[in-house]
């Protein structure tokens, strides 16, 4: 008993000595480019984002101007335009739209460097509209139900557009309390960390809002980006947190992010009472 004691006292004396450390930190931003593109097969002009990464939480992202963007396929290749209003964001032409049983490459120079990535469109599948009710406390409406999060078939994200500005009594607000874009996923794992993910802010709406519905369709590749990258935010501060982790990405050594290509199934409704 008196050794477990002496046990207990030394343990008590150790955790008690400490010290004060300074940890230099690099003030170097990374070198690293971070790609936002997202092609998908509706026609139109479509935008590839490159940037910097950040060094410091919600610091906006420097632009990454002057590169040379091509996006191909098996039969032509597309040069992305940078417009001057825009920085860090390359455009494609006016007619570009992808399709199914292509694939795409992306090649991105600048300076010395060039980045590269290849993926794959997979089709799109028409889908039930989602369900709204109406909240306990007002008379306000709230997304019930979108889409199952787990499913053994087609990965997708889910992009939600509600849109309420043209309601009576919210014509004259402006636009960030009359607007909201919501999105979910489809994916084919369960992750512990997702069933018990920190609640996420519920967003209400008034009867008369317009809700537009797009359904992304996802490669397993993006798919699994998808979900990494959930693991590191939106699922991160649960009851069962991770150990944080790089995101796996399609793109060469030197670039993070991904380049996926979608095929878009959308609908549109109008809340009811």
């Amino acid at each position: 008993m008196k050794k477990i004691l002496a046990y207990i006292l030394l343990l008590i004396f150790l955790a008690g000595c400490s010290r004060k450390t300074d940890w230099p930190v690099s003030g170097n931003v990374s070198r690293l480019i971070a790609v936002d593109g997202i092609l998908t097969d509706q026609e139109g002009i479509q935008v590839i984002k490159l940037t910097r990464p950040v060094s410091q939480l919600n610091e906006t992202p420097q632009p990454l101007t002057g590169a040379t963007v091509l996006v191909s396929n098996e039969d032509s290749v597309w040069t992305l335009t940078e417009k001057p209003d825009y920085p860090g964001n390359y455009q494609t032409p006016s007619y570009f739209f992808c399709r199914v049983n292509k694939n795409y490459n992306l090649k991105i120079y600048y300076g010395k460097e060039i980045y590269t990535a290849k993926t794959y469109m997979v089709p799109g599948t028409v889908f039930n509209e989602l369900r709204y009710a109406r909240n306990d406390d007002d008379e306000l409406y709230h997304i019930d139900f979108v889409a199952s999060a787990f499913t053994t078939g087609s990965p997708a994200m889910w992009e939600i557009l509600i849109d309420w500005s043209n309601v009576s009594g919210f014509k004259n607000k402006d636009s960030l309390s009359t607007h909201a874009r919501l999105l979910f996923y489809t994916l084919p794992t369960l992750d512990v960390t997702e069933i018990f993910a920190p609640v996420a802010e519920k967003i209400s709406f008034p009867a008369g809002s317009i809700i537009d519905e797009k359904r992304y369709s996802l490669n397993p590749a993006h798919a699994e980006y998808i979900r990494e990258l959930l693991l590191e935010t939106t699922w991160q501060g649960g009851l069962f947190p991770t150990e944080n982790a790089n995101v796996q990405s399609n793109l060469s050594s030197g670039a993070v992010g991904f380049f996926g290509t979608c095929a878009v199934t959308e609908l549109s409704l109008i809340v009811a009472k």
